[in-house]
């Protein structure tokens, strides 16, 4: 680890360990609402605006970026501490969320160059809000994705602070089906440091899960926050909304995430319109063969 990488990560550390103090102060000792989904949901806004005020300071908006996979465990946390749900349902996804995680920040921190670094995404959002830049940082790039990110847990919360076994087979099908999400998102993270720490420039990677889909990454996010959705769904039978965050980041995806990636792969990649042609967008599958 390079010196400036170590020092920008203490600093990140240091924006999330207030960020955190923050919220956890305004669940202490700020007014309570009476809901404790609405007050974790209070407390997780107040962090982001730390974060938030950091990435200005900073003039790098990259400062959020780990906050996707940070926050959720604590809220976890915080919801088990004062529910009273199942234990063997609390505890199957408890080790899901912490697994999905520690996996995500690792892998966030081993990518991260530093505070040299931005994500390419968030300055096109601030130039193209020409004069409303700030909004666009603050609504776009912190709070939206944190409202996201908050009600792909909200089956998490119904999950563990509903008292009863509920469907049991429904909790060990959503805990295999979000491990399995967990361990392709980390192959396909894995196979594609590799393949860029030895990549020609230009060359485009269509190899193991890549060859099967353009994005077995985003595939793999999506199943995890589908099996939390089923988590939740085990808890509440009745309750089909909980699926609304899995759908949320699904569109995102396939809406947003993806068509931008596409973009600016086919702009910097001239080979990358064979692997549209004959790798499959999003959903993995063996590759087509395509005629010349």
């Amino acid at each position: 680890m390079t010196r400036s990488k170590g020092r920008a990560l203490a600093i990140v550390t240091v924006a999330y360990l207030i960020a955190v103090a923050v919220g956890y102060a305004w669940l202490l000792w700020g007014p309570a609402t009476g809901r404790l989904w609405l007050d974790t949901l209070i407390a997780d806004i107040l962090a982001t605006l730390v974060v938030f005020a950091f990435s200005r300071v900073y003039r790098n908006s990259s400062f959020y970026d780990a906050y996707w996979s940070v926050i959720p465990p604590l809220l976890l946390f915080y919801w088990w501490s004062q529910g009273d749900g199942d234990p063997v349902r609390t505890w199957l996804i408890t080790v899901l969320v912490v697994v999905w995680a520690v996996r995500l920040t690792a892998n966030w921190v081993y990518a991260f160059p530093g505070l040299h670094h931005e994500d390419w995404r968030y300055p096109m959002f601030r130039e193209r809000a020409g004069r409303f830049e700030l909004v666009a940082d603050l609504v776009a790039i912190h709070l939206i994705p944190t409202l996201q990110v908050f009600l792909g847990m909200v089956p998490v919360y119904v999950a563990v602070t509903t008292p009863g076994g509920g469907l049991a087979w429904l909790t060990v099908i959503a805990f295999v089906v979000g491990m399995a999400a967990v361990t392709l998102e980390g192959v396909a993270d894995v196979q594609m440091h590799r393949f860029v720490a030895s990549a020609r420039p230009g060359e485009v990677m269509d190899r193991g899960l890549w060859s099967w889909s353009r994005h077995p990454n985003y595939f793999g996010e999506f199943g995890f926050w589908l099996a939390l959705a089923l988590f939740g769904l085990a808890a509440a039978p009745q309750a089909w909304w909980l699926f609304a965050g899995a759908a949320a980041m699904l569109a995102m995806f396939l809406g947003a995430s993806i068509p931008m990636m596409e973009t600016r792969s086919l702009q910097r990649r001239p080979g990358y319109q064979a692997v549209i042609d004959r790798v499959s967008r999003f959903v993995p599958r063996p590759p087509a063969t395509v005629r010349a």
